[in-house]
């Protein structure tokens, strides 16, 4: 699981510039056994109105495309 969370912590980081340049952020919460993501995002991302569209659009396809074990990726801001 170390290795799973190494690599998503890696696609994240492609990804932090983007959010970092709009004032925002995003942290690794958890990676549940059944292999869904859980993050946060911070900052000027935490409750902004495309956050959903970020999530979807850039952070799970960025997760997905480089650790495709992933099946799911939640914002626990919206749960």
């Amino acid at each position: 699981m170390e290795d799973i969370k190494k690599r998503i912590e890696a696609a994240l980081d492609k990804i932090r510039p983007y959010l970092i340049a709009d004032g925002g952020n995003i942290d690794l919460v958890e990676v549940t056994e059944d292999m869904v993501v859980k993050v946060q995002l911070t900052g000027a991302c935490h409750g902004c109105p495309f956050s959903m569209q970020t999530m979807k659009v850039g952070v799970e396809m960025a997760i997905k495309n480089d650790v495709p074990e992933v099946k799911e990726v939640l914002n626990i801001n919206t749960l």
